[in-house]
Formats: C-alpha cells, sequence, structure tokens
C-alpha cells in the first residue's frame, strides 16, 4: 500500500510486521509491551474520543511529556482526524509556553506527570489562558488521557476512514516551535508529504538487519519523531528508555541493534571507556592502548590493507568486543544528529564493528537532508554523509548551504515576513550553515553562519571546529570559543571534573571543591598545556590566546544548554560576561 500520510503507517505495518512487541515501556519495572493491533485499536479510540470533544481539523492539540507509548497514541490519534499536533518540550520556561500556547492557539494539551500539569497550570492562572489538560499518570483531580479513550469507546458513530481521506499529503501534520535561542520562537509548519518523503529516504539507507531499537532522545524533536516514523516504517520494535539515567540499564535489558543519540553523548561513552582503559596495568593496558591506537586510524571498506584488518580482527575480538557489550551486545548502528561528530569517534565506533552514521539535518527540513550511511561509498569520515536521493543541495557564494525538496517546511506558522526571509528567489532553503560538498558527493558541514565571528584584525574564526577539537581532551567536558571583534579568539572552559578529579589525586594536588580547583595554578597550567597542544593545527590567528575555568554545569535546566545539548551562546556570553571583560581587559601573556 503507498504512504501518503504519515497514519497511512498503521495499516501497513500491521499487515507487514504484525509484533507483540511494536512500542515497549518500563512501568513498576517491567517491560509493558504493546501490540501492532493493541496500538492500532488504542489510536482509534483516541481519535472518536477526541471528535467527541469537539476537535476537528486543523484545530492545534500540544503533547509535553517525555517519550513513553502514550505519546506515539496521542501524536497518531490528533494527526488521522485532521488535527496538529504541537509537541513542548518539558523543559520549556514559561514564557515559551506561554508563547507556544497564544500563537498556535493549542485547545487541548496532553501532560506526562504532575510537575508539567502544576507548569502549564501556573500559566494558564497567570495568563488567563482557557486550555483542556489531560494527563497520561494519575493526578488526583485531573482528567486523564485514559477518560479520552473511554469517551472514544462509547462514542464510535463518527466514520473515521472519512475523516482520513479529507487530508491530504499537504496537509498540516505538526507545528514544532524553534529554541527561541535567538529571539521569540518560530513555529515550523510540517506536512504529512513532509515526513513521508524523509523517513521513506532515510529508511533505503538503514541496515535491514535492525529490529529492535532504543528510544531516549526527546520525541519533541523532529529528528527522533522522524526517527521513530521510520522504525513504524521498517517494522523496528521501539523500546523506551526511561530516562536519561537509565540508557545503560535498559540497554543490558533491551538489548538493542540500534539507537539514535547526540554528539554530546557518544563523547561521554568514548571518554568512559579511555578512562576504563587508562585504569589497566600490564599487558592488558598494553592490548587497550594497541586496539585504540589501531581503531582511530581505520578507514572504510578494507583501504587500510589486509594486514590492517587482520590486526583489527584480533583487536575486536580481545577488547572490542567490550565494547559491544556495554551497548547490550547486539548493537549494530548508532545514528548521530544535533552537532557535529568528531571524525575520530566514528572511526573508533567504525574499527569497533559500530556504524556510527552521523548525518545532517533542520527542524525546517524534516530534518535529514544527508547522512552517512553502511552501502559502499556510503560513509566519508568528516563529512555528513551523501545528499539524500529526493533532496537538492547548493552551495551559495559565502559558503552558505541551500536546500530544496519535498522535505522542506511548508513555511514559518504567522510569520510570513520570516518566510519569505528564509527562501531565495529559487525556491531554497536557507539553512544558516556554511559547507561545501566533497567529491561532489558527501557534504561537510563547517560551521554555523551566525556563528562565525571576526577579529578585530579582520580574521574569520570558525569557533564550532575549534571547540570540536579541543573537546578530543578528556579533561573538557565544554569549551565555548569567543572573540568577536576582539584581538584574539579565547575560551570560556567547563572541565570534566571527575577526570579532573583523577588527575589531581595522581598529582597529590588537594581537590576541595569545583570552585576551589578551577582557581588552583597546577590546573589552569594544566589546562594551558591541553589548550597549546590542542591549537596545533589551526591559523596563528585562529588560536586560542587565553581561557578561564568556569566551575558551574551547563545544562538544559539551568539554560545554557538546548535540548539537543548544543550550546546557547548568548545566554552563555551574557552570563559570563564579567569573565569575558577580564579576560580582554587584561593584556595578553
Amino acid at each position: 500500500m503507498a504512504i501518503t500520510r504519515v497514519f497511512d503507517l498503521l495499516p501497513y505495518n500491521l499487515e507487514k510486521f504484525p509484533k507483540a512487541d511494536m512500542l515497549a515501556y518500563k512501568e513498576a519495572g517491567v517491560w509493558a509491551k504493546y501490540s501492532s493491533l493493541q496500538v492500532t485499536e488504542t489510536i482509534n479510540f483516541l481519535s472518536y474520543g477526541l471528535l467527541a470533544l469537539g476537535i476537528k481539523k486543523d484545530d492545534k492539540v500540544a503533547i509535553m511529556s517525555p517519550n513513553r507509548p502514550e505519546w506515539n497514541f496521542c501524536d497518531f490519534g490528533i494527526m488521522q482526524i485532521g488535527a496538529t499536533q504541537v509537541p513542548m518540550y518539558p523543559t520549556l520556561s514559561d514564557a515559551d509556553i506561554e508563547f507556544i500556547i497564544k500563537d498556535a492557539g493549542i485547545k487541548l494539551v496532553f501532560v506526562a506527570d504532575k510537575d508539567i500539569f502544576h507548569k502549564i497550570e501556573s500559566v494558564k492562572a497567570k495568563c488567563a489562558i482557557e486550555l483542556d489538560v489531560y494527563s497520561y499518570e494519575k493526578i488526583e483531580g485531573v482528567k486523564q488521557w485514559l477518560d479520552i479513550l473511554e469517551l472514544g469507546k462509547a462514542n464510535q458513530q463518527h466514520n473515521l476512514q472519512s475523516y482520513r481521506d479529507k487530508i491530504r499529503p499537504d496537509d498540516l501534520l505538526t507545528l514544532i516551535y524553534t529554541s527561541g535561542t535567538t529571539g521569540t520562537p518560530k513555529g515550523v509548519m510540517l506536512t504529512h508529504g513532509n515526513l513521508v518523503s524523509n523517513f521513506t529516504q532515510a529508511s533505503k539507507l538503514y541496515p535491514a538487519e535492525i529490529t529492535r531499537a532504543l528510544s531516549f532522545l526527546p520525541m519533541s524533536h523532529i529528528f527522533e519523531r522522524m526517527v521513530i516514523y521510520m522504525y513504524i516504517y521498517l517494522g523496528i520494535s521501539i523500546y523506551y528508555a526511561q530516562s536519561m539515567d537509565t540508557i545503560v540499564a535498559d540497554m543490558q535489558e533491551v538489548k538493542p541493534h540500534c539507537f539514535t543519540t547526540v554528539p554530546r553523548l557518544l563523547e561521554k561513552v568514548y571518554d568512559r571507556i579511555v578512562a576504563k582503559g587508562a585504569g589497566l596495568t600490564g599487558a592488558k593496558k598494553k592490548i587497550f592502548d594497541w586496539s585504540l591506537k589501531l581503531g582511530l586510524h581505520y578507514e572504510m571498506d578494507g583501504a587500510n590493507g589486509w594486514l590492517y584488518e587482520l590486526k583489527l580482527k584480533v583487536a575486536r575480538k580481545l577488547v572490542f568486543s567490550k565494547w559491544k557489550e556495554a551497548l547490550g551486545g547486539d548493537i549494530i548502528a548508532i545514528v548521530s544528529g544535533g552537532a557535529a561528530l568528531q571524525p575520530r569517534l566514528a572511526r573508533v565506533f567504525w574499527a569497533a564493528g559500530i556504524k556510527v552514521l552521523e548525518g545532517y539535518g533542520l527542524t525546517e527540513t524534516s530534518p535529514v537532508i544527508a547522512v552517512n550511511c553502511p552501502q559502499p561509498d556510503g560513509t566519508k569520515f568528516g563529512t555528513v554523509g551523501p545528499v539524500l536521493e529526493d533532496v537538492t543541495v547548493k552551495i551559495a557564494a559565502d559558503g552558505e548551504i541551500m536546500v530544496k525538496g519535498p522535505n522542506v517546511m511548508k513555511g514559518y506558522y504567522n510569520r510570513e515576513d520570516a518566510t519569505k526571509e528564509a527562501f531565495d528567489a529559487d525556491g531554497y532553503f536557507h539553512t544558516g550553515d556554511i559547507g561545501e560538498l566533497v567529491e561532489n558527493k558527501y557534504l561537510r558541514i563547517t560551521d554555523r553562519k551566525k556563528e562565525i565571528f571576526k577579529t578585530a584584525g579582520g580574521k574569520y574564526i570558525a569557533p564550532q571546529t575549534l571547540e570540536n577539537k579541543f573537546k578530543e581532551s578528556p579533561l573538557i567536558e565544554q569549551i565555548i570559543v569567543i572573540g568577536e571583534n576582539q584581538r584574539f579568539p579565547a575560551a570560556l572552559i567547563l572541565p570534566s571534573f571527575d577526570a579532573l578529579k583523577e588527575w589531581c589525586a595522581k598529582k597529590d594536588i588537594p581537590y576541595t571543591s569545583k570552585e576551589q580547583i578551577v582557581t588552583n595554578p597546577q590546573v589552569i597550567n594544566k589546562f594551558k598545556r591541553e589548550i597549546d597542544r590542542y591549537n596545533v593545527g589551526f591559523g596563528h590567528w585562529e588560536q586560542v590566546k587565553k581561557f578561564e575555568l568556569i566551575a558551574d554545569e551547563w545544562s538544559i535546566a539551568t539554560g545554557e544548554m538546548t535540548p539537543k545539548l548544543s550550546l546557547k551562546r548568548k545566554v552563555i556570553l551574557k552570563k559570563y560576561d564579567k569573565l569575558v571583560e577580564k579576560i580582554y581587559s587584561s593584556v595578553m601573556g
């Protein structure tokens, strides 16, 4: 059967891949599994219930919840009656919640639990907003999503198929508000056709042997949501991790074949493995170091020759097999997106027999524009892979990546001005990223157009390239390179405190607190040596000349990071303006 709207996935999945564990989620210590039939029936009842409540075509219904099967039930239940789903991150600020509710004209919101319910109620009270709220978890005196389900069971007089038939591929599926790091959030309008084109194209590149996935990136973000649709299209069972803190334990139980991640989490996995290796002694340590060094020189398709491949076989048996065990034992592929991945990480994971498929895209492009894949010549380290078959990319005169294709958004909701600005005269979308096509095939991202800055000497600096290199140091958790209109680039550095504590113990340096340790002269000197080491290879004008160590943790909750774990530069620069002033007011050493 042809899939032209996202909800067409339901009969397609039921017919082609009927299974007992289409979706699974751990509740009270047990994995609750939902069969393909249960999922479809639950969604249909929910649609009937929403119709009975008076929700109609083009009405906006929000979901504010971490990943769980109810997210899918509500998502599909909303879309197949022609209403528009508006995902909201549970970590949104009150101001953003108010803006989205008012801008989208949301009629009803599904929330996960008591905390999110109270957050919504507080905004409603403060801003005098009328809004129906239904909770997934049972809360005393609060309407529950199961009430809508029961209402649907009792009101099946509507012909659900007639509602489905009225929905066109070009109809609005979802309204996703950008995080607003650069100002007021904008509602990205994505259609059924946008998403269908993206998951059908991406699915052609996915390893065929995968049948079980673990999901933990937020479905509020288009990356994970599109991948979930792709899993359903491919008949892959979806297991939702309980939280970011339980991922390791969940992997051991689920033994996934794949998962999606952001580079920061992959960096942490790698750093943990390397730290474990550093604690080994004797022959074991020698074998670990030899394997790691070998892995960091990995090339695709046996390009290093038969002797390297023979050594790699030994390394995989002795060392890399344990890496796989740490990820559940059955891992085949990891898809990485949301930010730039260090090429050395892709190399070493591929060497370990774990295919890391780095891709690139934006909310406005549903999201995938390009992705590395396991097919011959499908992956090139240091790039985000070949451009999708039905997507066209051109590089503008200033290096900006421009995109055209069926995956590109309809526009920004209520923002004709911003929509007009987002496209050039030929209908190509401005991504805001700078890049190049390598060998006329593989897309390489060099930086965000808005983040590239010019020093007082007129030299352009691409901070992301520098930051990615410096984060190879096990002592650096996060780093932001600064220096717009200044004499030289500098940096604010958040140390990896666990690694720093270990280093201090080896050097007999007293460690009493984060605040104390970042002012220790020996520690500052160590970071100076790290910066000097990673500065090599960059032009003199690009090199970081000064830095300050930060004692605070940066997180989504404290506002320095977006939900996909990238840095909010403006927020960080404002928060540490006194430190920045200190760096540039003193004479350079």
